[in-house]
Protein backbone atom coordinates (compact mmCIF):
# COMPACT_ATOMS: atom_id res chain seq x y z
CA UNK A 1 0.00 0.00 0.00
CA UNK A 2 1.57 3.32 -1.01
CA UNK A 3 0.75 6.10 1.91
CA UNK A 4 -0.23 9.53 0.35
CA UNK A 5 2.54 11.18 1.25
CA UNK A 6 1.07 15.03 0.60
CA UNK A 7 -1.41 14.04 3.02
CA UNK A 8 0.94 12.59 5.92
CA UNK A 9 2.71 16.01 5.84
CA UNK A 10 -0.51 17.63 6.18
CA UNK A 11 -1.31 15.55 9.38
CA UNK A 12 2.31 15.94 10.72
CA UNK A 13 2.20 19.06 10.51
CA UNK A 14 -1.17 19.90 11.90
CA UNK A 15 -0.40 17.68 14.85
CA UNK A 16 2.67 19.30 15.50
CA UNK A 17 0.50 22.96 15.88
CA UNK A 18 -1.73 20.88 18.49
CA UNK A 19 1.53 19.89 20.42
CA UNK A 20 2.88 23.20 20.64
CA UNK A 21 -0.18 25.13 21.05
CA UNK A 22 -1.33 22.55 24.20
CA UNK A 23 2.02 22.70 26.10
CA UNK A 24 3.12 26.01 26.54
CA UNK A 25 4.62 25.34 29.74
CA UNK A 26 7.15 22.65 28.72
CA UNK A 27 7.91 24.31 25.70
CA UNK A 28 9.13 27.30 28.37
CA UNK A 29 11.08 24.79 30.52
CA UNK A 30 12.83 23.55 27.39
CA UNK A 31 13.59 27.06 26.08
CA UNK A 32 14.88 27.91 29.53
CA UNK A 33 16.86 24.65 29.85
CA UNK A 34 18.87 25.16 26.29
CA UNK A 35 20.87 28.08 29.24
CA UNK A 36 22.39 25.21 31.09
CA UNK A 37 21.73 22.04 29.49
CA UNK A 38 23.21 20.99 26.23
CA UNK A 39 20.65 20.29 23.67
CA UNK A 40 17.91 21.53 26.27
CA UNK A 41 18.01 18.32 27.83
CA UNK A 42 20.16 16.20 30.98
CA UNK A 43 20.57 13.64 28.78
CA UNK A 44 20.77 13.49 25.14
CA UNK A 45 18.22 10.75 24.18
CA UNK A 46 15.37 12.92 25.32
CA UNK A 47 15.36 15.01 22.23
CA UNK A 48 13.94 11.83 20.32
CA UNK A 49 10.43 12.35 20.68
CA UNK A 50 7.58 13.15 18.51
CA UNK A 51 6.84 16.83 19.63
CA UNK A 52 8.98 19.33 18.95
CA UNK A 53 10.18 19.25 22.64
CA UNK A 54 10.14 16.52 25.16
CA UNK A 55 7.20 17.00 28.29
CA UNK A 56 8.25 17.96 31.00
CA UNK A 57 7.11 15.59 33.56
CA UNK A 58 5.54 16.42 37.13
CA UNK A 59 4.72 13.52 38.58
CA UNK A 60 4.40 9.42 37.76
CA UNK A 61 2.41 6.49 39.23
CA UNK A 62 1.31 3.01 37.97
CA UNK A 63 0.50 3.26 33.99
CA UNK A 64 0.52 7.09 33.92
CA UNK A 65 2.23 10.25 34.25
CA UNK A 66 1.41 13.66 34.71
CA UNK A 67 3.43 16.75 32.55
CA UNK A 68 3.65 20.63 33.91
CA UNK A 69 0.91 21.21 31.82
CA UNK A 70 -1.22 19.03 33.82
CA UNK A 71 -2.11 16.99 31.53
CA UNK A 72 -2.31 13.10 31.44
CA UNK A 73 -1.07 10.30 29.68
CA UNK A 74 -1.22 6.47 29.35
CA UNK A 75 2.68 5.40 29.50
CA UNK A 76 3.25 2.63 27.08
CA UNK A 77 7.14 3.84 26.78
CA UNK A 78 8.03 2.80 31.17
CA UNK A 79 11.18 5.06 30.72
CA UNK A 80 11.71 2.22 27.99
CA UNK A 81 11.90 -0.65 30.09
CA UNK A 82 13.08 1.20 33.19
CA UNK A 83 9.67 1.75 34.53
CA UNK A 84 8.65 -1.78 33.32
CA UNK A 85 7.11 -2.71 36.83
CA UNK A 86 5.67 0.82 36.46
CA UNK A 87 5.67 3.69 38.14
CA UNK A 88 6.52 4.28 41.61
CA UNK A 89 5.53 0.80 42.52
CA UNK A 90 4.48 0.56 46.30
CA UNK A 91 6.72 -2.24 47.66
CA UNK A 92 10.03 -0.50 45.96
CA UNK A 93 9.62 2.46 47.07
CA UNK A 94 8.53 1.51 50.75
CA UNK A 95 12.31 -0.93 50.24
CA UNK A 96 14.12 2.47 48.94
CA UNK A 97 12.96 4.44 51.56
CA UNK A 98 13.37 2.38 54.63
CA UNK A 99 16.82 1.60 53.10
CA UNK A 100 18.09 5.12 52.48
CA UNK A 101 16.96 6.54 56.09
CA UNK A 102 19.49 3.53 57.46
CA UNK A 103 22.41 4.55 54.66
CA UNK A 104 22.71 4.32 50.84
CA UNK A 105 26.42 3.41 49.81
CA UNK A 106 29.13 1.95 51.86
CA UNK A 107 31.40 -0.19 49.68
CA UNK A 108 30.47 -3.65 51.83
CA UNK A 109 27.82 -6.27 51.72
CA UNK A 110 23.94 -6.13 53.32
CA UNK A 111 22.31 -8.80 53.73
CA UNK A 112 19.75 -8.19 51.15
CA UNK A 113 22.15 -9.24 48.10
CA UNK A 114 22.22 -12.96 49.09
CA UNK A 115 18.66 -12.97 48.58
CA UNK A 116 18.62 -11.30 45.45
CA UNK A 117 21.74 -13.38 44.64
CA UNK A 118 19.26 -16.63 45.39
CA UNK A 119 16.72 -15.34 43.57
CA UNK A 120 18.72 -14.92 40.57
CA UNK A 121 20.01 -17.93 40.36
CA UNK A 122 16.58 -19.48 40.55
CA UNK A 123 15.28 -17.61 37.88
CA UNK A 124 17.95 -17.35 35.14
CA UNK A 125 19.52 -20.79 36.57
CA UNK A 126 23.31 -19.33 36.68
CA UNK A 127 24.58 -19.91 40.16
CA UNK A 128 27.10 -16.37 40.51
CA UNK A 129 26.70 -12.57 40.42
CA UNK A 130 28.09 -9.50 40.48
CA UNK A 131 25.94 -6.06 40.37
CA UNK A 132 26.53 -2.82 38.42
CA UNK A 133 24.31 0.00 38.25
CA UNK A 134 23.35 0.21 34.56
CA UNK A 135 23.08 -2.77 31.80
CA UNK A 136 26.08 -1.05 30.13
CA UNK A 137 28.70 -1.43 32.72
CA UNK A 138 26.96 -5.03 33.50
CA UNK A 139 28.04 -5.93 29.49
CA UNK A 140 31.20 -3.97 29.97
CA UNK A 141 32.52 -6.10 32.03
CA UNK A 142 31.60 -9.02 30.92
CA UNK A 143 33.38 -9.06 28.23
CA UNK A 144 36.26 -7.72 29.74
CA UNK A 145 35.90 -11.25 31.66
CA UNK A 146 35.90 -12.88 28.69
CA UNK A 147 39.02 -11.56 26.87
CA UNK A 148 40.46 -12.35 30.21
CA UNK A 149 39.33 -15.69 30.38
CA UNK A 150 39.41 -16.55 26.28
CA UNK A 151 42.56 -15.00 25.77
CA UNK A 152 41.00 -13.80 22.70
CA UNK A 153 40.37 -10.14 21.87
CA UNK A 154 37.02 -10.19 19.14
CA UNK A 155 33.50 -10.18 20.38
CA UNK A 156 30.80 -11.16 18.27
CA UNK A 157 27.62 -9.35 18.06
CA UNK A 158 24.58 -9.22 15.64
CA UNK A 159 23.58 -5.85 13.45
CA UNK A 160 21.74 -3.10 14.37
CA UNK A 161 22.19 -4.78 18.26
CA UNK A 162 21.68 -2.77 21.21
CA UNK A 163 23.76 -3.46 24.68
CA UNK A 164 23.53 -0.09 26.17
CA UNK A 165 26.35 2.37 25.48
CA UNK A 166 29.14 -0.08 24.86
CA UNK A 167 32.06 1.35 22.23
CA UNK A 168 32.43 -2.41 20.76
CA UNK A 169 28.46 -2.44 20.10
CA UNK A 170 27.97 0.70 18.50
CA UNK A 171 28.83 -0.96 14.58
CA UNK A 172 26.84 -2.19 11.94
CA UNK A 173 27.03 -4.46 9.18
CA UNK A 174 27.92 -2.37 5.97
CA UNK A 175 26.23 -4.49 2.71
CA UNK A 176 29.06 -5.38 1.07
CA UNK A 177 30.88 -7.09 4.52
CA UNK A 178 32.62 -4.36 6.12
CA UNK A 179 32.04 -3.52 9.85
CA UNK A 180 31.24 0.32 10.40
CA UNK A 181 30.47 2.78 13.35
CA UNK A 182 27.01 2.56 13.51
CA UNK A 183 25.99 6.04 12.13
CA UNK A 184 25.73 8.74 15.30
CA UNK A 185 28.30 7.21 16.68
CA UNK A 186 30.01 9.57 18.96
CA UNK A 187 33.84 9.67 19.06
CA UNK A 188 34.63 5.74 18.66
CA UNK A 189 38.03 5.13 20.30
CA UNK A 190 39.20 3.25 17.12
CA UNK A 191 37.95 1.66 14.09
CA UNK A 192 35.59 -1.32 14.93
CA UNK A 193 36.67 -3.73 12.86
CA UNK A 194 39.51 -3.91 15.33
CA UNK A 195 37.66 -5.32 18.03
CA UNK A 196 34.37 -6.67 17.09
CA UNK A 197 32.92 -9.01 14.12
CA UNK A 198 29.04 -7.89 13.31
CA UNK A 199 26.69 -11.08 11.10
CA UNK A 200 22.83 -10.64 11.24
CA UNK A 201 20.56 -12.28 13.54
CA UNK A 202 19.04 -15.97 12.10
CA UNK A 203 21.97 -16.30 9.87
CA UNK A 204 23.56 -19.59 11.12
CA UNK A 205 25.79 -19.88 7.84
CA UNK A 206 27.39 -16.57 8.85
CA UNK A 207 28.00 -17.65 12.39
CA UNK A 208 29.72 -20.15 11.85
CA UNK A 209 31.88 -18.41 9.33
CA UNK A 210 32.53 -15.96 12.28
CA UNK A 211 33.31 -18.31 15.32
CA UNK A 212 35.67 -20.37 12.62
CA UNK A 213 38.24 -17.73 12.97
CA UNK A 214 38.69 -18.79 15.97
CA UNK A 215 39.63 -15.23 17.39
CA UNK A 216 35.95 -14.32 19.40
CA UNK A 217 36.00 -14.32 23.20
CA UNK A 218 32.27 -13.93 23.52
CA UNK A 219 28.65 -13.85 21.53
CA UNK A 220 26.89 -10.52 23.39
CA UNK A 221 23.82 -11.09 22.22
CA UNK A 222 19.71 -11.16 22.89
CA UNK A 223 17.69 -13.99 22.36
CA UNK A 224 15.10 -11.78 20.74
CA UNK A 225 16.31 -8.68 19.05
CA UNK A 226 14.16 -5.47 20.59
CA UNK A 227 16.38 -2.23 19.60
CA UNK A 228 15.55 -2.24 16.27
CA UNK A 229 12.31 -3.79 16.57
CA UNK A 230 11.01 -6.82 17.89
CA UNK A 231 13.24 -9.83 15.48
CA UNK A 232 12.41 -13.28 17.20
CA UNK A 233 14.96 -16.24 16.74
CA UNK A 234 14.29 -18.58 13.63
CA UNK A 235 13.54 -21.98 15.14
CA UNK A 236 16.52 -23.83 15.91
CA UNK A 237 18.75 -20.88 15.57
CA UNK A 238 19.47 -20.19 19.52
CA UNK A 239 20.04 -24.31 19.60
CA UNK A 240 22.56 -23.64 16.97
CA UNK A 241 23.91 -20.55 18.38
CA UNK A 242 24.43 -22.53 21.60
CA UNK A 243 26.03 -25.27 19.97
CA UNK A 244 28.47 -23.43 17.81
CA UNK A 245 29.92 -20.93 20.44
CA UNK A 246 30.49 -24.36 22.95
CA UNK A 247 32.15 -26.30 20.15
CA UNK A 248 34.49 -23.66 19.55
CA UNK A 249 35.20 -22.47 23.16
CA UNK A 250 33.32 -19.02 22.51
CA UNK A 251 31.47 -17.75 25.83
CA UNK A 252 27.59 -16.96 25.30
CA UNK A 253 26.67 -13.94 27.03
CA UNK A 254 23.17 -13.61 26.82
CA UNK A 255 21.56 -9.77 28.06
CA UNK A 256 17.84 -10.11 29.24
CA UNK A 257 17.41 -6.31 29.82
CA UNK A 258 14.54 -6.11 27.38
CA UNK A 259 13.82 -9.33 26.93
CA UNK A 260 12.79 -9.86 30.82
CA UNK A 261 9.19 -8.82 29.19
CA UNK A 262 9.14 -13.10 28.31
CA UNK A 263 8.51 -13.55 31.99
CA UNK A 264 10.42 -13.44 35.17
CA UNK A 265 13.17 -15.03 34.11
CA UNK A 266 13.24 -13.80 31.08
CA UNK A 267 13.80 -15.83 27.80
CA UNK A 268 16.67 -17.53 29.66
CA UNK A 269 13.95 -19.09 32.14
CA UNK A 270 11.13 -19.01 29.60
CA UNK A 271 12.79 -20.98 26.91
CA UNK A 272 15.19 -23.02 29.10
CA UNK A 273 18.66 -21.40 27.70
CA UNK A 274 21.73 -22.02 28.69
CA UNK A 275 24.16 -19.07 28.69
CA UNK A 276 27.35 -18.84 29.90
CA UNK A 277 27.09 -15.06 31.03
CA UNK A 278 23.87 -13.27 31.40
CA UNK A 279 23.07 -9.20 31.83
CA UNK A 280 20.06 -7.52 33.21
CA UNK A 281 19.66 -3.97 34.19
CA UNK A 282 17.06 -1.04 34.20
CA UNK A 283 13.47 -3.01 35.27
CA UNK A 284 15.10 -4.93 37.81
CA UNK A 285 14.95 -2.29 40.22
CA UNK A 286 12.23 -0.64 40.00
CA UNK A 287 13.49 2.55 38.49
CA UNK A 288 16.84 2.76 40.62
CA UNK A 289 19.90 2.29 39.07
CA UNK A 290 20.72 -1.26 38.83
CA UNK A 291 22.06 -4.14 37.17
CA UNK A 292 23.77 -7.73 37.30
CA UNK A 293 26.05 -9.94 35.16
CA UNK A 294 25.85 -13.67 36.07
CA UNK A 295 28.44 -16.93 35.64
CA UNK A 296 27.62 -20.36 34.68
CA UNK A 297 29.60 -22.52 37.76
CA UNK A 298 32.14 -22.98 34.90
CA UNK A 299 33.39 -19.48 33.94
CA UNK A 300 33.25 -18.50 37.59
CA UNK A 301 35.93 -20.64 38.31
CA UNK A 302 37.71 -19.72 35.59
CA UNK A 303 37.45 -16.21 36.47
CA UNK A 304 38.96 -17.00 40.33
CA UNK A 305 42.01 -18.28 38.52
CA UNK A 306 42.67 -15.08 36.92
CA UNK A 307 41.74 -13.01 40.24
CA UNK A 308 44.29 -11.60 42.79
CA UNK A 309 42.32 -9.52 45.56
CA UNK A 310 45.59 -7.30 45.84
CA UNK A 311 44.24 -5.97 42.44
CA UNK A 312 40.68 -5.83 42.77
CA UNK A 313 40.35 -2.23 42.37
CA UNK A 314 42.31 -1.61 39.32
CA UNK A 315 40.94 -4.30 37.19
CA UNK A 316 38.22 -2.21 35.02
CA UNK A 317 35.58 -4.06 37.12
CA UNK A 318 33.12 -2.82 39.37
CA UNK A 319 32.92 1.16 41.07
CA UNK A 320 32.32 2.38 44.45
CA UNK A 321 28.53 2.68 43.40
CA UNK A 322 28.14 -0.91 42.11
CA UNK A 323 26.02 -3.26 44.50
CA UNK A 324 25.16 -0.02 47.45
CA UNK A 325 22.99 -0.37 49.65
CA UNK A 326 20.00 1.24 48.20
CA UNK A 327 20.07 -0.39 44.61
CA UNK A 328 20.22 -3.57 46.07
CA UNK A 329 17.20 -3.09 48.43
CA UNK A 330 15.23 -1.81 45.17
CA UNK A 331 15.72 -4.74 43.79
CA UNK A 332 15.17 -7.21 45.92
CA UNK A 333 11.73 -5.63 46.35
CA UNK A 334 11.07 -5.05 42.93
CA UNK A 335 11.91 -9.18 42.71
CA UNK A 336 10.48 -10.48 45.05
CA UNK A 337 7.01 -8.34 44.42
CA UNK A 338 6.39 -6.64 41.72
CA UNK A 339 8.71 -8.13 38.77
CA UNK A 340 6.63 -11.67 39.62
CA UNK A 341 4.77 -14.33 38.08
CA UNK A 342 1.54 -13.44 39.18
CA UNK A 343 2.50 -9.78 37.47
CA UNK A 344 3.28 -11.49 33.87
CA UNK A 345 0.00 -13.76 34.35
CA UNK A 346 -2.07 -10.45 34.32
CA UNK A 347 0.01 -8.38 31.86
CA UNK A 348 1.36 -11.09 28.98
CA UNK A 349 -2.89 -11.01 28.38
CA UNK A 350 -2.82 -8.17 28.13
CA UNK A 351 -0.63 -7.68 25.85
CA UNK A 352 -2.04 -10.24 23.67
CA UNK A 353 -5.61 -7.62 23.89
CA UNK A 354 -3.36 -5.11 22.50
CA UNK A 355 -1.87 -6.87 19.99
CA UNK A 356 -4.92 -8.50 18.84
CA UNK A 357 -6.62 -4.87 18.64
CA UNK A 358 -4.23 -3.42 16.49
CA UNK A 359 -4.40 -6.20 14.31
CA UNK A 360 -7.98 -5.82 14.02
CA UNK A 361 -7.21 -2.22 12.79
CA UNK A 362 -4.77 -3.49 10.53
CA UNK A 363 -7.85 -6.22 8.82
CA UNK A 364 -10.14 -3.38 8.58
CA UNK A 365 -8.01 -1.32 6.93
CA UNK A 366 -6.71 -3.88 4.29
CA UNK A 367 -2.99 -2.72 5.43
CA UNK A 368 -0.01 -4.89 4.77
CA UNK A 369 1.15 -4.45 8.60
CA UNK A 370 2.24 -6.49 11.25
CA UNK A 371 2.57 -7.03 15.07
CA UNK A 372 4.89 -8.66 16.46
CA UNK A 373 5.07 -9.54 20.39
CA UNK A 374 7.31 -10.76 23.06
CA UNK A 375 5.24 -11.67 26.41
CA UNK A 376 4.14 -8.16 27.23
CA UNK A 377 6.27 -6.24 24.48
CA UNK A 378 4.43 -5.43 21.72
CA UNK A 379 4.90 -3.65 18.43
CA UNK A 380 3.64 -2.66 15.20
CA UNK A 381 5.46 -2.44 11.58
CA UNK A 382 4.66 -0.80 8.73
CA UNK A 383 5.24 -3.72 6.46
CA UNK A 384 3.47 -6.89 5.70
CA UNK A 385 6.65 -9.64 6.59
CA UNK A 386 8.39 -10.44 10.19
CA UNK A 387 12.05 -9.13 9.42
CA UNK A 388 14.68 -11.89 10.33
CA UNK A 389 17.55 -9.98 11.19
CA UNK A 390 18.46 -6.25 12.36
CA UNK A 391 19.55 -5.26 8.73
CA UNK A 392 16.19 -6.37 7.50
CA UNK A 393 13.94 -4.76 10.20
CA UNK A 394 16.31 -1.59 9.69
CA UNK A 395 15.00 -1.22 5.79
CA UNK A 396 12.11 -1.45 7.10
CA UNK A 397 11.57 2.37 8.53
CA UNK A 398 9.32 4.58 7.95
CA UNK A 399 10.62 7.64 9.84
CA UNK A 400 7.86 9.97 8.43
CA UNK A 401 4.80 7.73 9.30
CA UNK A 402 6.46 6.74 12.91
CA UNK A 403 6.64 10.44 13.98
CA UNK A 404 3.05 11.10 12.37
CA UNK A 405 1.99 7.79 14.73
CA UNK A 406 3.92 8.46 17.84
CA UNK A 407 2.50 12.42 17.72
CA UNK A 408 -1.15 11.25 17.24
CA UNK A 409 -0.85 9.40 20.10
CA UNK A 410 0.96 11.78 22.24
CA UNK A 411 -1.48 14.39 21.42
CA UNK A 412 -4.36 11.75 22.44
CA UNK A 413 -3.03 11.21 25.62
CA UNK A 414 -0.85 7.91 24.74
CA UNK A 415 3.45 7.79 25.22
CA UNK A 416 4.88 4.99 23.36
CA UNK A 417 8.56 4.28 22.94
CA UNK A 418 10.32 7.01 21.25
CA UNK A 419 12.74 5.08 18.88
CA UNK A 420 10.15 2.25 17.88
CA UNK A 421 6.26 1.57 17.61
CA UNK A 422 6.53 -0.58 21.37
CA UNK A 423 4.63 -0.28 23.98
CA UNK A 424 5.17 -1.93 27.06
CA UNK A 425 2.27 -3.00 29.69
CA UNK A 426 3.11 -2.44 33.23
CA UNK A 427 1.36 -4.36 36.05
CA UNK A 428 -0.73 -1.42 36.62
CA UNK A 429 -2.20 -1.33 33.19
CA UNK A 430 -5.58 -2.18 32.47
CA UNK A 431 -8.24 -3.22 29.87
CA UNK A 432 -9.66 0.09 29.61
CA UNK A 433 -5.76 1.65 28.71
CA UNK A 434 -5.26 -1.60 25.99
CA UNK A 435 -8.60 -0.57 24.14
CA UNK A 436 -7.78 3.00 24.36
CA UNK A 437 -4.99 2.67 22.00
CA UNK A 438 -6.71 0.53 19.91
CA UNK A 439 -8.99 3.65 19.20
CA UNK A 440 -6.48 5.97 19.01
CA UNK A 441 -4.81 3.40 16.70
CA UNK A 442 -7.80 3.82 14.50
CA UNK A 443 -8.54 7.25 14.81
CA UNK A 444 -4.87 7.84 13.62
CA UNK A 445 -5.12 5.26 10.44
CA UNK A 446 -8.37 6.36 9.39
CA UNK A 447 -7.12 9.76 9.53
CA UNK A 448 -4.21 8.63 7.47
CA UNK A 449 -6.54 6.94 4.95
CA UNK A 450 -9.65 8.84 4.50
Amino acid sequence: MNIDRDRLKQLLAAEQHRFVSEHPRSQALYQQAHKNLLGGVPMNWMVRWAGDFPLFVQEAQGAHFTDVDNRRYLDFCLGDTGAMTGHAPAASVQAIARQAARGITYMLPTEDVLWVAAELERRFGLPYWQFALTATDANRFAIRLARQITGKHRILVYNWCYHGTVDETFVTLHPDGQVLPRKGSVGPALNPAMTTRVIEFNDIPALEAALALDDIACVLAEPVMTNIGIVHPDPGYLDALRDLTRRTGTLLILDETHTISAGPGGCTGAWNLEPDMLTIGKPIGGGMPAAVYGFSEEVAERIRQHSRAETADTGGIGGTLAGNALSIAAMRATLEHVLTQEAYDYTIPLAKRFEDGVEAVIGEFNLPWIVKRLGCRVEYWFQDTPPRSGGEAAAAVDVELDHYMHLAALNRGILMTPFHNMALIAPATTEADVDYHTDVFYESVAALLN
